[in-house]
């Protein structure tokens, strides 16, 4: 069983961690890179990036939509999910976090070729527990397409070696 992953290094600096300066590095560059293979088949480019907020530009694409072809919701909550993660993960925490739950309100639909912003935000760090917001709007920020919330929990696998 894998108890350790050396995915997350010590700081840079007094002002920001490693993780933090690797998500900075990325502004405006897309995902093909990413640890996570569904946010390389999203393929977001990040916007900006703080520790616990992150903010990702998506271009819908067909295989994004369902049969009415708009953003299909599991896309949708796929989008939330993986943003969440990578604001967490932006945390240096010592061990991974995992989704408890998560819960999805639809507000307004997106259709193939729309760009989206899905902009995240730790709403409480505890050590055991956090939870997370994740705001997904169309591109200039006037209509809210979707508000996801999830809980995670620390896991025992380290992100650090020993």
């Amino acid at each position: 069983m894998l108890d350790t992953l050396n995915l997350l290094p010590s700081k840079t600096d007094k002002n920001m961690n490693k993780i933090l300066a690797f998500f900075s590095s990325k502004i405006g560059k897309d995902s093909s890179d990413s640890i996570s293979p569904l946010m390389q088949w999203l393929n977001p480019s990040l916007q900006s990036a703080a520790e616990g907020k992150l903010e990702f530009l998506h271009t819908i694409r067909k295989e994004m939509t369902n049969p009415m072809h708009i953003l299909h919701g599991g896309i949708t909550a796929a989008i939330i999910d993986d943003a969440i993660g990578a604001a967490v993960y932006s945390l240096d925490n010592t061990h991974a976090f995992t989704t408890v739950n998560l819960n999805v309100d639809y507000f307004s639909p997106a259709k193939e070729g729309d760009q989206i912003i899905a902009e995240t935000n730790i709403t409480k760090k505890g050590r055991q527990i956090m939870n997370a917001e994740c705001l997904v709007w169309n591109s200039d920020k006037s209509k809210l397409i979707a508000k996801g919330n999830s809980n995670l929990i620390k896991t025992k696998l380290s992100l650090r070696t020993t």
